[in-house]
């Protein structure tokens, strides 16, 4: 409730300072009304509430604006830390399901995948195909910075990265992003281009990562490593751009 009435404050200070419609038009501010209880219930849709009681809600909302309620402080909190608690709980426990589901799919695909022509398998797990063989040097090791262009994907082909589409190569130390490039990078010349599938435990493993990545989501990766930027020891050159780490 905190959360709403701080966006209608908000909102209605910024309709003062805009001289917009008048608040006293029912109209205008029936659609306020809609967009506030639009921007409560999205909200609880995103955090995975999606057991609320509206007509609980709608009395709250009402019992609130009349400035009386069903609960002391004491009680109230006691409730909404038990629901925090039970949410908390709830978001572990959808994320080991998505974790153990995802790497089922990542293993049935990798094993698949180790018998198409082309495909290479390391030690590791890592698998790669040259797409351009490349003439210049390998970096000699994981400190080495180099400077790659690259276009990441989902298993079903869901980009979450490029470098391509923000006319920027970046530039990184190998030993400072995801397992999975720091040793696939090793594998390359300068001038190549080569296409990774990384297994989770060479990407980000259980951790989700902002946006589209869930938790041991197998990640597709198409590199150019276009420059070695130093070698061990050498002092760090070029403009860094994004990076797996």
């Amino acid at each position: 409730m905190n959360v709403l009435l701080l966006m209608l404050t908000v909102f209605l200070f910024h309709e003062h300072q805009s001289h917009g419609p008048d608040l006293d038009d029912p109209e205008f501010m029936n659609k306020v009304s809609y967009i506030l209880g639009w921007q409560l219930g999205d909200g609880a849709k995103q955090q995975g509430v999606d057991l609320l009681s509206i007509d609980h809600v709608m009395d709250g909302l009402s019992d609130g604006l009349a400035g009386k309620g069903k609960y002391d402080q004491n009680e109230l909190r006691k409730i909404m830390t038990d629901f925090q608690t039970k949410l908390r709980a709830r978001a572990t426990e959808m994320r080991n399901r998505k974790a153990t589901k995802n790497a089922a799919i990542a293993k049935e695909f990798l094993e698949k995948n180790k018998s198409v022509s082309g495909v290479m398998t390391t030690e590791s797990g890592l698998q790669y195909m040259v797409m351009t063989p490349g003439t210049g040097e390998k970096p000699a090791d994981a400190t080495t910075r180099v400077k790659v262009h690259y276009k990441g994907t989902l298993l079903d082909g869901q980009e979450f990265d490029s470098s391509y589409k923000r006319n920027q190569p970046a530039t990184f130390a190998l030993n400072g992003v995801i397992k999975g490039w720091t040793e696939g990078l090793q594998l390359m010349q300068v001038g190549a281009k080569y296409k990774f599938w990384i297994p989770p435990e060479l990407g980000y493993g259980p951790n989700p990562r902002p946006g589209i990545i869930q938790p041991n989501s197998l990640l597709v990766f198409e590199v150019e490593l276009l420059e070695i930027m130093s070698k061990p020891g050498e002092k760090k050159t070029g403009h860094e751009g994004h990076d797996h780490n």
